[in-house]
């Protein structure tokens, strides 16, 4: 029994310090997570809201990027955000998925995520592609490449995904038509 005490108080000990490096902040403030739990049964409120904090997280990269003033650690600060937007991306992918093993109707809001995985395409090339042409983009680029790689690759996977389910969506509301 002491030994059982001993072993599991040395596990949380370890478990600890994880826990903290695993997830030291939220992609999402309150203020957000609030808004996502109010729309918890609505994907089309709840698709819109994820669209619009990714996006919020992209605005805020451009601003950083074109204001002077705040180019102190600045490479930092972009990879914190694509961190974030990576994050909420992929929880759009996630509940997407969600919903649609629920059979939930989910043309409408595919439509949007379609749409917003689009534009973020564009606006992550634009980032990836500025270090090319300014020298300290260059080296602020160093603190943010593989965040920036890693956002490009869910955002390509999220498109993927949406433009198949929008495709299943289609066709199973097809198939009822013909039933009825």
């Amino acid at each position: 029994m002491r030994r059982t005490l001993i072993v599991l108080v040395f596990a949380v000990l370890l478990a600890a310090p994880l826990r903290t490096f695993a997830k030291d902040r939220d992609p999402l403030t309150t203020v957000e997570v609030d808004q996502l739990r109010e729309a918890a049964q609505d994907p089309e409120t709840r698709t819109k809201l994820f669209v619009d904090f990714a996006g919020a997280r992209l605005l805020a990269i451009e601003q950083l990027r074109g204001d002077p003033k705040m180019s102190e650690n600045r490479g930092q600060r972009i990879h914190d955000l694509l961190t974030d937007f990576l994050s909420i991306s992929e929880s759009l992918e996630d509940n997407l998925d969600m919903y649609s093993r629920q059979h939930a109707d989910l043309r409408k809001p595919l439509k949007h995520a379609i749409e917003a995985y689009t534009n973020w395409q564009l606006r992550l090339r634009t980032l990836k592609d500025s270090p090319k042409s300014d020298a300290n983009a260059a080296e602020e680029f160093k603190a943010y490449d593989f965040v920036l790689e890693s956002a490009t690759d869910a955002v390509n996977g999220g498109l993927d995904s949406a433009r198949e389910m929008l495709d299943e969506q289609n066709k199973r509301k097809q198939e009822e038509k013909k039933k009825k």
